[in-house]
């Protein structure tokens, strides 16, 4: 009996690979250079599962290309508003992804991106790869106490709840949330959490703001000129969700007239592109998408897709389903 024909969009970590050469007959993507659109449709034409990431982009238009041999796409990585849910399911396309498996990873980052913002290390660090640092002075880079401040965090997730726990636990932090409905009550009171009844109640009351909601066209600026102007003008934004989730121009004004004090951003509009007057700013933490980016983390997203397919295969319904 032939092996499930897969096709794998990036360069995964080579122990996945591994796998997959040994499982399947399988497509890598050596070179690890993004497909284009036409290259995916001839996937979804010649392959039994279609592996992407969150940067390939799986539209309507792609998808419903005739003929398609593709019966499953198993997402490498915890979003999926790459992918056009609607048009997988009016397809009748399987769709996974992998939660669960980056929730501490992507949290640290956030915390790095918090603590990072409100002690001002970026610009601490190109004081000495510019060579311009002249020794210690007692008012230079004064940033801001972490410990024992207010952390808000809209959506209430696991990584925002990995978050919480870090910072309550760690930085003795004070922990507001806005989500839709109320979690369980055991890990609220564990974090000491308040719900907040809006967006605007948390933006006023936090020192520290971060993002833990989806992407997709509920939350596309989100974070906008009004509600930035709500913030306190000693507050940080940190966002590790989705780029689309905070209107970008609004956020640079923001930085740049002090609205706000500091951003920390793992994410962008656009991204590879970013919005290069960010590039300008000091009061600005940029990192390169890196929330899962641990040897652990991305062996464990890999596993996940396999586990997705395999089951998928095997005439199972796939733990991960998400379509």
């Amino acid at each position: 009996m032939s092996k499930p024909k897969v096709i794998v969009t990036r360069k995964w970590p080579a122990e996945v690979e591994a796998q997959l050469r040994a499982l399947y007959d399988v497509q890598l993507n050596e070179s690890d250079i993004p497909m284009t659109a036409n290259e995916l449709k001839q996937a979804l034409l010649t392959a039994d599962a279609l592996l992407p990431t969150v940067t390939d982009l799986i539209t309507a238009d792609i998808l419903n290309i005739e003929n398609k041999r593709t019966k499953i796409i198993g997402n490498f990585g915890v979003g999926y508003n790459n992918i056009d849910i609607n048009a997988a399911k009016a397809q009748g396309l399987v769709v996974t992804n992998t939660p669960h498996v980056l929730t501490d990873c992507t949290a640290d980052i956030a915390m790095l991106l918090l603590l990072m913002s409100a002690r001002r290390a970026s610009e601490g660090e190109r004081l000495i790869l510019q060579q311009r640092w002249t020794g210690w002075k007692p008012t230079q880079l004064i940033g801001q106490k972490v410990t024992g401040k207010t952390l808000g965090l809209i959506g209430f997730g696991r990584i925002a709840q990995a978050m919480a726990k870090k910072a309550h636990h760690g930085f003795g932090m004070k922990i507001l949330f806005y989500a839709p409905s109320q979690p369980a009550k055991t890990i609220t009171d564990n974090l000491q959490a308040i719900r907040c009844e809006t967006i605007e109640e948390l933006l006023r009351e936090a020192n520290f703001v971060s993002l833990h909601c989806p992407g997709g066209e509920a939350t596309r600026h989100l974070i906008n000129e009004q509600r930035l102007k709500i913030m306190r003008p000693s507050a940080h934004l940190i966002n590790t969700a989705r780029g689309d989730v905070v209107d970008s121009k609004a956020l640079i004004r923001a930085l740049k007239e002090g609205w706000i004090t500091g951003a920390g951003l793992d994410v962008y509009e656009g991204e590879p592109n970013i919005n290069p007057d960010f590039l300008t700013l000091n009061n600005v933490t940029l990192l390169p998408h890196l929330g899962s980016a641990t040897e652990e983390t991305r062996i464990a997203m890999g596993n996940c897709v396999l586990k997705n397919i395999t089951a998928f295969f095997s005439g199972q319904s796939p733990e991960d389903r998400v379509a």
